[in-house]
């Protein structure tokens, strides 16, 4: 979908091979506020066709199970893989003679361990803060982040930040910088 309305608005597709993704996320624990900009991995430990054909792929062990059938693995590889694409499921469907139309949907709700905002797993993302949150792929990498955010933020600023680094448990190290904020309503 967002291919086409690149296409629509006359984007080159092709102009930037990989893009970084960021997410603007705003947490109200009760009477104070997060709001974290979180680098779109955080969120996407695996991709999305592999998410895809392995929930796929318990849905249909179940239905053999509950079903007590058998088969064999080759058939059952194959299965999973051709449902493995979230397309095929977007699509509506139209089917003879029903008054209806059937649309498939891929829902997905965050796991305790992907919410940035929760307490318990990430206690150093404070209240009244907003912060970045970017991976660290490697020192030299990071090296690189902290230069463009220099462009960004003058040194006086970025020396007010908090910065250190937090563990997803899943995709390894993130660094944040985190300002306070104020008067939130």
């Amino acid at each position: 979908m967002i291919r086409d309305q690149m296409l629509a608005a006359g984007d080159d597709i092709d102009s930037l091979p990989e893009r970084e993704v960021f997410y603007l996320l705003r947490g109200k624990p009760i009477g104070k506020c997060k709001i974290c900009l979180v680098h779109g991995s955080f969120f996407e430990t695996i991709k999305v066709e592999q998410l895809i054909q392995q929930a796929f792929g318990q849905v249909l062990d179940e239905r053999l199970a509950e079903e007590d059938l058998d088969i064999s693995d080759e058939l059952r590889n194959l299965m999973v893989r051709v449902f493995s694409r979230q397309d095929s499921f977007s699509r509506v469907r139209h089917v003879d003679r029903a008054t209806v139309k059937l649309r498939f949907r891929i829902m997905t709700e965050a796991k305790k361990e992907g919410n940035i905002f929760n307490a318990t797993i990430y206690p150093e993302i404070e209240n009244d803060t907003i912060s970045l949150v970017i991976p660290c792929v490697c020192q030299e990498n990071l090296a690189v982040r902290l230069e463009h955010l220099k462009q960004a933020v003058s040194t006086s600023e970025l020396d007010q930040g908090k910065q250190f680094v937090i563990m997803h448990p899943f995709n390894g190290d993130y660094h944040v910088l985190s300002f306070p904020i104020r008067n939130v309503p």
